[in-house]
């Protein structure tokens, strides 16, 4: 966007919409916990005896298969049950992000994820255990609808792609800080009730959070309440000239107010853009391989011949580097854009995970375990690979989909988007051991395939929306992309419905 049109629309970072974007992003953090917290319980003896034995007899015995100690259906779904729940709850968390509004839809989200903890904490049996995280799973459907809508909504236009990233960074952070509560409560009587427990800690801060926080302008604009959305926008702003840019935003609701199915808005022609990336996006981002990893990197490492402790602090290492590289995604993403990023990450995941593949399909057998040399490679490439993702595919995923929607269709596309992440976040962790056992190293080869499908895909397809203003990215972006813009000829013809 030129300097000129920047000028239109004035801001200043103010104390106040700073803490906003900080304690919205903790949506972010809840869900980071929970991708981080589960695989270092499904790694703790005590967990596993109470509600796993037969995985626990598995993992005793030192002639067991290396890729399969750990393959087990009712295990895997300890992990993956969240993200069914996810999925159906995003789209009812669309329809309350448009009813009551993006601020109400996230103090839900903090009380189902408050009351998930303490179901897992208290569980003495596997369908406590199981309904805890679909508790989880509802949370996590509604902060992950409703979290990047708020953050992209309420971000100043040069500014948008650094704060929506503050949610993926929360997400790092919340694995990062699960790795290192596993790691110190692996040892400890009860420690996966502790583990398990604290997950009320990220909810307690979003739910105040949720009580400080504003409402968004556009989301205040659909309610019919303009004088609140206006002083709403000066309030983030931190100016009181806000005409061109509120004036862009009403012009955006008022022709978001004569579409009455968005969802049947979608499913048109000039919807299929917008749709089709933003839910592709998400296929993208599960098929890198790295919620594989994140999941089950306690267990992934143990299968590498680490000891137990050793392959927490080995998780610990990796959830360092996963928070350190979102920093570089903040402070490159509106300097370079969207698509450098995601080509440069495309090139460094491929290459790690075949190293990895390569190492372990030539040294790694069913029995025994990599020497220490080797071993610590892999977890160097592994840092590589969660690197240059923490920076680009993780980041972009929730980024992208929540800024190509117009006003119209945003919060039901959205909804898309996070049931497709949550459907293949939950194929992958349901199927993540098993696919380990039958394809052992050849896994990592199946993932760098789809990074290469993946690289080829944003040099083709995906538009650069870096510095465009949210409610002129159709008319920007859509309809000057050579391949996108033929789906926007007959706009005129299509009849809002």
């Amino acid at each position: 966007m030129s300097t000129a049109n920047k000028s239109q629309y004035n801001s200043r970072v103010t104390p106040y919409v700073f803490s906003c974007w900080i304690l919205a992003a903790f949506g972010g953090l809840m869900f980071g916990y929970d991708i981080g917290i589960s695989g270092g319980v499904t790694g703790m003896d005590e967990f596993l005896m109470k509600f796993f034995p037969k995985v626990h007899e598995r993992k005793l015995h030192a002639h067991e298969n290396n890729y399969c100690k750990y393959d087990d259906e009712m295990l895997q779904l300890f992990t993956s049950s969240l993200y069914i729940a996810a999925l159906v709850a995003s789209f009812f968390a669309s329809k309350a992000c448009s009813l009551f509004g993006r601020r109400p839809t996230i103090l839900m989200a903090s009380l189902f994820f408050i009351a998930g903890s303490i179901f897992c904490g208290a569980a003495n049996a596997k369908w406590m255990l199981i309904f805890g995280r679909v508790l989880f799973g509802i949370g996590v459907g509604f902060g992950n609808e409703a979290v990047p809508l708020f953050l992209s909504e309420i971000a100043p236009i040069h500014h948008r792609g650094a704060v929506n990233i503050l949610f993926q960074l929360l997400v790092t952070v919340g694995i990062l800080v699960a790795n290192l509560i596993n790691y110190g409560t692996a040892m400890m009587k009860h420690g996966w009730r502790v583990s398990l427990g604290l997950a009320a800690v990220p909810g307690f801060i979003l739910f105040i959070g949720s009580l400080v926080i504003t409402e968004t302008p556009p989301s205040l604009l659909e309610m019919g309440k303009e004088m609140e959305a206006r002083a709403a926008l000066q309030k983030i702003r931190g100016v009181d000239n806000v005409d061109a840019e509120f004036q862009q935003i009403v012009t955006g609701c008022e022709q978001a107010k004569q579409v009455k199915r968005p969802f049947k808005k979608l499913f048109k022609k000039s919807g299929f853009p917008a749709l089709f990336i933003s839910t592709i996006i998400q296929v993208f981002q599960q098929f890198t391989g790295i919620n594989a990893i994140m999941f089950y990197a306690p267990v992934l490492f143990q299968t590498l011949g680490f000891k137990s402790d050793a392959s927490l602090l080995s998780a610990v290492i990796t959830g360092l580097v996963n928070v350190g590289a979102t920093f570089v995604s903040i402070y490159a993403v509106d300097k370079l854009g969207r698509r450098k990023l995601l080509l440069q990450a495309s090139i460094q995941m491929f290459i790690s995970q075949v190293a990895i593949g390569a190492i372990l399909v030539t040294h790694l057998k069913a029995t025994g375990s990599l020497d220490k040399v080797l071993a610590a490679v892999v977890v160097v490439l592994v840092c590589t690979f969660v690197m240059s993702f923490a920076w680009s595919w993780g980041p972009m995923g929730w980024l992208i989909p929540s800024e190509i929607f117009p006003i119209e269709t945003r919060t039901a596309g959205f909804a898309f988007a996070v049931s497709t992440n949550m459907i293949f976040t939950f194929i992958i962790a349901q199927a993540f051991l098993s696919m380990l056992c039958h394809m052992r190293a050849y896994i990592f080869f199946f993932f760098s395939a789809w990074i290469l499908v993946m690289g080829l895909f944003v040099v083709f397809l995906l538009p650069e929306t870096k510095g465009v203003p949210i409610e002129l990215v159709e008319e920007r972006v859509w309809k000057q992309h050579p391949v996108w813009k033929k789906f926007f000829k007959d706009d005129a013809k299509e009849t809002t419905d």
